[in-house]
C-alpha cells in the first residue's frame, strides 16, 4: 500500500487536534461548573491562588490550566509561572448571558455523547432516538449553545428584518414560539414586547416545565404561556407570528407541521424560520460549521425526527431549498431570505 507521507502526517495533525478537542470538552465544562474561568478573568494568577479562591485542588487546578494554555482557552507566562485569560477569551468563557457562549455548545455536545449507546444501535435497526430520552445536559446545553446568538440577533436584525412585523408585535401581536424548548427565544421577544402575548410550545415536558419557571423569573408569565404540544398540534390562533427556531429540521413530519403552521396564521401572518447556517449541497457544507452542524445532527436531529410519526429527517444542513420547497407545498407563496449570521439563517414565509 503507498502511503504519502505527507498527507499522512497532516491526518495525524488532524487526528491529535480532534482527539485533543474531545478531551478538552470536559475540561472547558468543569472549568465553568466550578468558577475557575470567571475568577481567573479577574486578575492572572498562579494555580495555587486560583485553587484557593475556588476551593477546589490544588494540583488538579494545575494541570487544568496546563491543558487549558495548551488549547489556547488560557495564557500561560513562562517565566512567572502566571496563568491569565486575555479579553477575548474571558468574553467567550464567562459570561452565560453574552453574545458568544463557549463553554454551552460544550455541555450541549458532552450530553449529546453520552447517547453513544441508543445512537450506535439506531445505526444498525434505523429507528429513532427521542429528544426526551437525551441526558438533560443536551436540554440546558441546547439552550445555552443558541440562545447568545438569538440575544445578539433577534430582537436588532432578525425580527426588524421582517416586513411589517415590528410593527404589530409593538402594537400588539399574537405570536406562537413552536418547538421552543426552555423558552429563551420566547422570552426575550415576550420581554421586548410587552403589548404582544406569547405562547410557546414544545413536545418535551420538562423542558415546557423549565420554560414556565424561567419565564416566572423574568417577570413575564403574565402575557406569556407554555403548552405541551408538537408542532403539528399546537393550539391558539389566528397567529401573527410563527416563529421555528433551530427546530424544523428535527422533525418527523415537517411538512404536516408546515401545513398546521399555515392554518394557524392569521391570512396577512408570517412564519419566521431560523435555521442552522448551510448551502443545498454536501459540498457547500464541508467546512468547520458544516462538520459541527453534522455530527450533532447525526446524534441528536436525525435521531430525534426518526422516532417521531412521519420518519422523515431533513438534518440540520438541509440547506436553503428543501425548506424553500417544503412552504410552497404546504400552501405558502411567499419566501425569502432575509437575515444570516455565521450560524444561521433566517427565512421570512407568508400565505
Amino acid at each position: 500500500m503507498d502511503i504519502d507521507q505527507d498527507k499522512l502526517h497532516d491526518f495525524l495533525h488532524r487526528f491529535v487536534g480532534d482527539l485533543g478537542a474531545v478531551m478538552a470538552a470536559g475540561g472547558i465544562v468543569v472549568g465553568e461548573r466550578l468558577g475557575l474561568y470567571q475568577a481567573l478573568a479577574d486578575k492572572p494568577q498562579q494555580p495555587a491562588e486560583l485553587a484557593e479562591r475556588t476551593g477546589t485542588a490544588p494540583r488538579y487546578v494545575e494541570e487544568w490550566l496546563r491543558g487549558q494554555a495548551a488549547g489556547g482557552y488560557v495564557e500561560y507566562d513562562e517565566n512567572s509561572g502566571v496563568y491569565s485569560l486575555t479579553a477575548e477569551q474571558a468574553f467567550a468563557l464567562t459570561d452565560p448571558d453574552g453574545p458568544l457562549y463557549a463553554p454551552g455548545a460544550f455541555q450541549l455536545a458532552l450530553g449529546a455523547l453520552r447517547a453513544l449507546p441508543q445512537v450506535t444501535a439506531a445505526f444498525r435497526t434505523g429507528e429513532g432516538v427521542g429528544w426526551h430520552e437525551h441526558d438533560e445536559d443536551v436540554f440546558i446545553g441546547c439552550e445555552r449553545f443558541f440562545r447568545p446568538g438569538y440575544t445578539a440577533h433577534l430582537l436588532t436584525d432578525w425580527l426588524p428584518a421582517l416586513d411589517g412585523v415590528g410593527a404589530k408585535l409593538n402594537s400588539g401581536a399574537r405570536v406562537a414560539d413552536v418547538g421552543c424548548g426552555l423558552g429563551a427565544s420566547t422570552i426575550l421577544m415576550a420581554q421586548a414586547f410587552p403589548r404582544s402575548e406569547f405562547v410557546g410550545s414544545d413536545y418535551h415536558e420538562g423542558s415546557i416545565a423549565k420554560a414556565r419557571s424561567r419565564a416566572a423569573d423574568a417577570g413575564c408569565d403574565d402575557r406569556l404561556t407554555f403548552q405541551v404540544a408538537s408542532a403539528q398540534t399546537f393550539n391558539g390562533g389566528p397567529y401573527d407570528l410563527v416563529t421555528t427556531f433551530d427546530c424544523l429540521h428535527d422533525m418527523g413530519d415537517p411538512l404536516a407541521a408546515a401545513r398546521h403552521v399555515r392554518r394557524s396564521l392569521a391570512p396577512d401572518g408570517t412564519w419566521m424560520i431560523v435555521e442552522p447556517f448551510a448551502g443545498d449541497t454536501v459540498a457547500d457544507n464541508l467546512g468547520p460549521v458544516g462538520r459541527v452542524y453534522y455530527s450533532f445532527s447525526a446524534f441528536l436531529c436525525v435521531p430525534n425526527a426518526l422516532s417521531q410519526d412521519g420518519g422523515y429527517s431533513l438534518g440540520a444542513q438541509a440547506g436553503e431549498r428543501p425548506i424553500r420547497e417544503l412552504t410552497a407545498e404546504a400552501g405558502f407563496t411567499r419566501f425569502q431570505r432575509v437575515a444570516e449570521t455565521p450560524f444561521n439563517i433566517v427565512y421570512e414565509v407568508r400565505p
